[in-house]
């Protein structure tokens, strides 16, 4: 038996049926937009994390690098023979060597752009600083205190982020031990380079969403808002509140104000709301929350980043589907009850027109049927689409890999001869070093400030040869002016001077000054003569008979400088690889089998070439082809 209080709509009277269809619309409309509102949500959510998580890794990427870009400096620092004199010395002839390692220092601050590099002693007292010349220097301050101090005065390389006591601006600080090699390489003071990282903040954090950085105690060190900055995530323990010294902050009140936000699952994504009392904090911001939260681990550092996305325009986007979904739904509804209503109308015509409505359902079928073949036809031609498409992004993924190995081809052989060029200038700067050194044992002062300012130009080549790197994937073009093939010879040889004398080898030479003048890079040419010379060098080692010849001549608009040597020679096998790269006469060892690749590519960068030839005396003679200087440029001045 029907129970009448569940009766169809159909079943009531006319006002109550009406009633009741509006009522199942309007519990319809409502459940739609729910679904609609959560599923748009989610999507959108879902895309947001992985945006952000792309734009975070990427960031974090940068941050890192950013932070640690000064980590190898404190180990050159203590390659310096003044460092280490000076913390060799007593205390009252410390004032005589202070002035050279801080102008050393300020050098190298300005070479590197900005970090503060100091040197202190075994107590942890600042002995030299490239900050010396103002008078809030760290001169004299005591940082014994300071956890990279202690880690590297015990022998281990320190980084640790601080604030000196006497400009209280936070840094990041790199620290290396100095060990004295004449006294069992016991550590005798630190090298420190504090870079520093309000520019980072600045920089890397102001951006539209809040973002901080935090340590691995949850001690927010970097921050935006910067009213966040000291405090931590969560309220620390005691414990743990105790293990912060507060002279590590110059003062800082660090800890002792907590934002009472939970990062937990913040690797992949986790919705947060800011507390009451931290919204007047991000309301220069987009909003007040809710946020999602993503964090990153910044492995160099030990440190977390961690932004804050705004999730009200999710809200919004998810309430618009929801609207545009009520409205489709409304318009699915009306042409419902518009299709009823008209049903009822055809229901009630006159029993004449069914022949007319039975040709009318027959004309709708045989469109459905056309209709259906053309949504076949269309079907087809959407998946051809998407093939070609899916050809076309494997094309472009290929052409995409080929441009990458081109690079990496490219920076591969950049590598190498950066790598073999910086082999010649620092075995000289070596040689140069050692020779000042017992120059200035013998007393002999003069000598000692030539092999020192030699040294100077070498790093300065250094310097120059490092520069194309910059440009990452391609070689930088080689800077030509006049050049004295004299004096670039000269140059050569005295690197070679004391080698030299002790194998006893005679030069011969027809290179007068202001004579033979070609146009090339001269750094670079004498890289080519260093390596030519050494080569020819080794070559002689064992010969009866040692004779070094460097000859010029000029042909046609080039100046043709060739380099024989009386040593074993080479056979036709190994001068037809000569050039290639890795091939090598020498013993496993002694060379690469790079020297001469890199050198005749060099002279083909300026327009020469280089070519071995038997030596009419035995050996080999490598003949360097160089171009002569252009008209306007012929004079001797240029060299």
């Amino acid at each position: 038996m029907p129970d009448p209080h569940h009766a169809h709509p159909s079943s009531l009277p006319p006002g109550r049926r009406r009633a009741a269809w509006l009522l199942l619309a309007t519990v319809l409309i409502v459940v739609v937009a729910g679904l609609v509102f959560r599923y748009s949500e989610r999507l959108e959510v879902e895309r947001m994390r992985g945006v952000a998580s792309h734009e975070l890794n990427v960031r974090a990427a940068a941050i890192d690098g950013v932070v640690t870009r000064h980590a190898a400096i404190p180990a050159a620092i203590q390659l310096h023979h003044g460092v280490l004199d000076l913390l060799r010395a007593p205390a009252s002839q410390q004032t005589v060597l202070v002035q050279e390692v801080n102008l050393f220092l300020q050098q190298l601050n300005d070479h590197l752009g900005g970090p503060a590099i100091f040197v202190l002693d075994a107590q942890g007292r600042v002995v030299a600083s490239s900050d010396w010349i103002f008078s809030d220097n760290l001169l004299g301050t005591d940082l014994s205190y300071m956890p990279f101090f202690r880690s590297a005065i015990s022998g281990m390389p320190a980084r640790h982020y601080g604030i000196d006591p006497v400009r209280p601006e936070p840094g990041y600080y790199f620290a290396q031990p100095i060990r004295d090699e004449k006294h069992g390489w016991r550590v005798m003071g630190v090298a420190v380079v504090k870079s520093s990282i309000r520019e980072l903040e600045r920089r890397w954090l102001q951006q539209d969403a809040p973002a901080v950085i935090v340590d691995n105690n949850g001690i927010v060190l970097l921050s935006s808002p910067p009213e966040w900055r000291y405090a931590s995530l969560q309220p620390l323990s005691g414990e743990a509140f105790a293990d912060i010294d507060p002279r590590h902050f110059s003062g800082q009140e660090v800890g002792q104000h907590s934002l009472n936000i939970s990062i937990d699952g913040s690797d992949e994504g986790v919705v947060v709301r800011l507390p009451k009392d931290l919204r007047d904090d991000v309301r220069q911001f987009s909003g007040i929350g809710p946020y999602l939260a993503l964090s990153r681990n910044l492995p160099e550092t030990a440190w977390k980043i961690v932004v804050f996305a705004d999730l009200r325009p999710v809200a919004l986007l998810a309430a618009t589907h929801a609207a545009l979904a009520v409205a489709a739904l409304g318009c699915m509804l009306l042409g419902a009850l518009y299709w009823s209503q008209r049903r009822r109308l055809a229901l009630s015509r006159e029993q004449a027109r069914v022949l007319m409505e039975r040709s009318h359902q027959q004309l709708e079928r045989m469109v459905q049927e056309r209709t259906a073949d053309l949504s076949h036809a269309i079907t087809s031609l959407q998946h051809e689409v998407l093939e070609r498409q899916r050809a076309e992004r494997t094309l472009r993924a290929a052409q995409d890999e080929l441009v990458q190995a081109a690079k990496l081809a490219v920076l591969g052989q950049m590598a190498a001869g950066i790598t073999h060029e910086l082999s010649q200038p620092l075995g000289a700067i070596r040689i140069l070093s050692e020779n000042a050194a017992e120059f200035m044992r013998r007393g002999d002062q003069a000598t000692a400030e030539r092999n020192l300012a030699t040294v100077g130009q070498l790093a300065g080549q250094m310097g120059n040869i490092i520069n194309p790197l910059k440009t990452f994937a391609r070689k930088s073009s080689a800077v030509s002016s006049a050049v004295d093939l004299a004096h670039a010879t000269d140059a050569a040889l005295f690197l070679f001077e004391q080698r030299l004398q002790k194998l006893q080898v005679k030069v011969q030479r027809n290179l007068e000054p202001g004579v033979w003048l070609a146009y090339c890079d001269p750094n670079r040419l004498q890289q080519v003569l260093v390596n030519l010379i050494g080569n020819a060098l080794d070559a002689m080692a064992q010969a009866p008979q040692r004779q070094l010849g460097l000859q010029a001549e000029r042909q046609a608009q080039q100046i043709i400088l060739r380099v024989s040597d009386t040593g074993c020679g080479l056979s036709e096998q190994a001068r037809q690889h000569l050039f290639e790269p890795f091939f090598t006469t020498k013993q496993p060892g002694e060379g690469l089998g790079l020297g001469l690749t890199i050198s005749r590519d060099i002279l083909r960068d300026f327009g020469g070439d280089l070519q071995a030839e038997a030596s009419p005396n035995g050996g080999v003679c490598f003949v360097i082809s160089l171009p002569s200087i252009p008209s306007e440029q012929d004079d001797p001045t240029h060299a």
